[in-house]
């Protein structure tokens, strides 16, 4: 069972699953690229006092399971993920991002 974390006046357990789909679910990861992937969503995680507790994807979407605090906003939460990870992933030049979405501006759905 996770452990139960506290703040200085709150006592919780929040847990949030996210399931991030790539534009028109083009099949765009490969394993280096998940790899990557995971590396980028748990620095942004740390920056917000956020637990990755799992990571996991296919070629056109990832899964996160989080663990935050209170004072976070999700959706704050998750406009930096796929910010981020849109930004750095498409730098590191990964040929099969680069090749799928051609000169889309965004790597996620935006659902």
């Amino acid at each position: 069972m996770p452990e139960i974390r506290t703040g200085r006046h709150c006592v919780f357990m929040l847990h949030a699953h996210l399931v991030f789909v790539t534009k028109s679910r083009s099949q765009v990861f490969d394993g280096k690229a998940l790899v990557e992937l995971e590396e980028i969503f748990e620095r942004v995680c740390g920056q917000f006092d956020v637990e990755l507790m799992e990571f996991d994807g296919e070629h056109d979407h990832v899964h996160l399971l989080v663990n935050y605090p209170p004072k976070i906003s999700l959706s704050k939460l998750v406009n930096s993920l796929k910010g981020v990870s849109s930004r750095l992933i498409r730098e590191s030049g990964h040929k099969g991002v680069d090749r799928a979405l051609g000169k889309a501006k965004s790597l996620w759905s935006p659902s």
